[in-house]
């Protein structure tokens, strides 16, 4: 079993694989996102938190997910193409990933296991649900779909003066 999220690699969005080990040192936020949803405007704040704290040691990553409603449906390429027109995001977008069920990616049980949501449950309810990762590794907490992103910014800030 893992014991940081350091252990884990994912592809990004081209499909080439990337080590979370590359963000040692840095306060993440990973998010599990979709283009057709109701909270698909939240790609806002996360970009505005981003702009605002990437340069204190802050990244975004967002990992698109069809399961939900099927509100992912289209390509790695054709999510690229949607989150920079229509919220001109800049922080990393990965491959198209499960986050529950058998073929969910080890990243996503490892941060389910470390957070559980209400009443200890693990499973993800929806697109967005949100995981704060200190500079360390460690998985803080995990904050549902409808907490938007700029609401979190006290506890973006405590991490990044740790």
């Amino acid at each position: 079993m893992s014991n940081s999220i350091y252990d884990f690699t994912v592809n990004n969005n081209k499909g080439e694989e990337v080590s979370l080990a590359d963000y040692k040192g840095k306060a993440l936020l990973i998010v599990n996102t979709a283009s057709k949803c109701g909270f698909t405007p939240q790609y806002e704040g996360l970009q505005q938190v981003y702009d605002k704290y990437k340069d204190q040691g802050f990244e975004v990553l967002a990992f698109p997910c069809n399961q939900f409603g099927s509100q992912e449906p289209g390509t790695d390429s054709d999510i690229q193409s949607f989150c920079n027109l229509n919220y001109s995001t800049k922080f990393p977008l990965f491959k198209k990933i499960d986050v529950n069920g058998e073929n969910a990616h080890p990243l996503f049980n490892f941060l389910k296991e470390q957070a559980p949501g209400l009443m200890g449950l693990k499973d993800i309810k929806w697109n967005f649900t949100k995981f704060l990762v200190d500079k360390n590794g460690k998985v803080l907490k995990r904050y549902a779909s409808i907490t938007k992103p700029e609401s979190i910014q006290k506890d973006i800030e405590d991490v990044l003066s740790n």
